[in-house]
């Protein structure tokens, strides 16, 4: 450390308050650095925040937002149990095996098979989530309804 590079501790020291309307001498004569006249120039002046000098603000102008939305909201890709039926008798259904056949486009969202239509056929059906009128009309068909972990559930 050098003779330059020494200072004092932090907050030994203090600045001097700026002294307002003292000549012109002084550099903050006459207007006292608040300008030629106008609403900020007189004392006791307050103004909330987002006043625009009787403008119509910002936060008016703006259309309502309303309502909220959910982050944590899960977004399945939906399938029926009557586009199930297009599979073998005893075949086992995937997510995987969904996505071959163009029932589910993308392995972002989760899959979700709801009870829409009639099942004939016994089937094994393994995804993220399984209505219950699904469950029924699968289990009705003969066939095993399992939901997968919710760990495999792929997160957005």
């Amino acid at each position: 450390m050098r003779e330059h590079q020494v200072k004092p501790p932090r907050g030994a020291t203090q600045k001097k308050s700026k002294r307002l309307g003292r000549g012109l001498g002084s550099g903050s004569g006459t207007y006292s650095g608040k300008g030629m006249k106008g609403q900020k120039a007189r004392s006791g002046v307050h103004m909330r925040p987002g006043f625009e000098g009787g403008q119509l603000p910002l936060i008016k102008r703006l259309p309502h937002q309303r309502g909220f939305t959910n982050r944590f909201r899960v977004e399945y890709q939906v399938v029926n149990v009557e586009a199930l039926d297009r599979f073998d008798d005893g075949a086992e259904v995937t997510v995987e095996l969904l996505r071959e056949v163009g029932l589910v486009r993308h392995g972002k969202n989760p899959v979700k098979v709801l009870g829409n239509g009639d099942l004939k056929k016994k089937l094994t059906v393994r995804v993220h989530k399984i209505s219950g009128s699904a469950r029924k009309k699968i289990e009705a068909a003969k066939g095993t309804a399992e939901e997968l972990d919710a760990a495999t559930i792929p997160t957005v």
